[in-house]
């Protein structure tokens, strides 16, 4: 089942807003880190708390990067033509899954597929 111009349209606005939301995000944080680096703390257990929480912050920042990458992926895939393609099997990605996850690049079978094996090799 192919998408539909509509849809696909939709799935590009929904990106492009997903993607704006998370650099602005992005921004708002860099320019809170930069206040936080001002600030001294003369006691070690508050220096430390705030390293805590600013590592914290880079993790989330690192993943939030990894996501944008995969919407501009993303939405290159819906201007090739290639959206709702599963990268594994070829076959379709079911409406449902695209809307959960417009990122996502396999079928749900194919990503069950791949979560066991990724499992199998951890035990």
């Amino acid at each position: 089942m192919a998408l539909t111009k509509k849809q696909l349209g939709d799935f590009e606005k929904q990106l492009a807003k997903w993607r704006a939301e998370l650099e602005m995000g992005q921004t708002k944080n860099m320019h809170a880190m930069h206040e936080q680096e001002q600030n001294a703390f003369p006691d070690p257990t508050d220096q430390a708390s705030m390293e805590t929480d600013r590592n914290f912050d880079l993790r989330i920042k690192d993943r939030e990067r990894k996501l944008i990458k995969k919407i501009d992926q993303a939405i290159n895939r819906i201007k090739e033509g290639e959206f709702g393609v599963c990268d594994a099997c070829g076959g379709d990605i079911s409406i449902k899954r695209l809307q959960a996850r417009p990122v996502t690049t396999l079928c749900i079978d194919c990503k069950t597929e791949q979560e066991q094996e990724e499992r199998t090799r951890i035990d």
